[in-house]
């Protein structure tokens, strides 16, 4: 199994944002000697605790001071974006990092206001079409605009080996979309737990190899760099690693407070160090437990390396994923290293 980082770029307690991205580009050059698969990095607005919100400006950054190591998003908000630019924008890092860039593509919503602040045209408000757009930037990359489509006259001009294109979703919708254009797929299972294995049973269900129609010289089975001839699910997940249990629940108690935080809309709020959040939240958080055969990943997976690595066997085993992506929000560094490296360990990726 391939373990794989979502990097969130959290600003530590009393430290800047400039910190926070410095520490991101320490924790991918890490990742790649401890044998990680991959590190995404995430897009999130208005938020005074974390700081990723240009993925392909951190993509850059940390494909320059890395050498094999996978680079991608995870995901770029498509539906603020033209699809146009975000293909161009991703085919560049591509020429710049060849055959180590991945797209991966979403959608959220950050509130109305943010949500129209981001658009360019304000006069409808926000209305994206999910399914228009994502349709559109798979034509983008494949060149695969019908011959009447006024796009079909500007191919866009790029290596022949194009980025990797991953669609990224917590909802039915992403299932039913990445199925119908046979596209690799990958869950959220920290933010919709309950609805793991059923849409991820619903994406391998409905799955047509190519989109229904494969690519001019691509057969039955092969793999593109945009579409797939099988469905390729990848699970994301929330897990802390430290030495002992004690100290797992420690260092997940700011997690805590963060979504306390989120649940009250209160998005510019700083995230407490861990002893400070141990003592806003009266004590230290409990640790969730998976449930071998019900396919329903914990919020907060933590423990021991032990501990954490049978339960994401179990879960990956259960869930038929051989990769899962790693999210955390960590806030000493320090510890966040020391997580990601005892996971290394247990899982022997190096």
């Amino acid at each position: 199994m391939d373990l794989s980082l979502l990097e969130l770029s959290v600003v530590p307690p009393g430290r800047t944002r400039h910190d926070a991205f410095r520490h991101a580009v320490e924790l991918a050059q890490a990742a790649e000697e401890w044998g990680y698969h991959r590190i995404w990095v995430a897009e999130h607005h208005g938020s005074g605790s974390v700081a990723g919100r240009a993925p392909e400006v951190m993509i850059a950054a940390l494909a320059a001071e890395t050498s094999s190591i996978r680079v991608g998003s995870g995901s770029v908000l498509l539906n603020h974006y033209s699809a146009l630019k975000v293909a161009e924008v991703f085919c560049t890092l591509n020429e710049l990092y060849p055959g180590r860039i991945d797209l991966g593509a979403g959608r959220a919503t950050t509130g109305p206001v943010l949500d129209l602040a981001l658009q360019q045209d304000r006069s409808k408000g926000f209305r994206a079409d999910s399914d228009e757009q994502i349709d559109e930037l798979v034509a983008w990359l494949e060149n695969s605009f019908p011959a009447r489509h006024p796009f079909s006259r500007f191919p866009i001009h790029t290596l022949e080996t194009l980025p990797e294109l991953y669609l990224l979703g917590s909802s039915p919708w992403s299932a039913r979309a990445a199925a119908r254009l046979g596209l690799r797929y990958v869950f959220a299972g920290f933010i919709n737990q309950a609805g793991t294995p059923s849409i991820l049973r619903s994406y391998r269900t409905n799955f047509e190899p190519w989109g229904g129609r494969p690519p001019e010289g691509m057969g039955p089975g092969e793999r593109g760099p945009v579409r797939v001839g099988a469905p390729e699910a990848i699970l994301s997940v929330h897990v802390v690693c430290a030495e002992s249990e004690e100290e797992a629940r420690r260092q997940l108690a700011p997690v805590h407070i963060l979504y306390r935080n989120l649940g009250r809309g209160d998005l510019g709020a700083p995230i407490p160090d861990p002893d400070r959040a141990v003592e806003e939240l009266g004590g230290l958080p409990s640790l969730e437990r998976y449930e071998p055969g019900s396919g329903v990943p914990p919020r907060f997976l933590g423990g021991t390396p032990d501990q954490v690595g049978s339960q994401l066997r179990e879960l990956a085993s259960d869930l038929m994923v051989e990769e899962i992506i790693i999210q955390d929000l960590v806030t000493d560094p320090e510890a966040r290293l020391r997580s990601y490296r005892l996971l290394s360990e247990e899982f022997d990726l190096g």
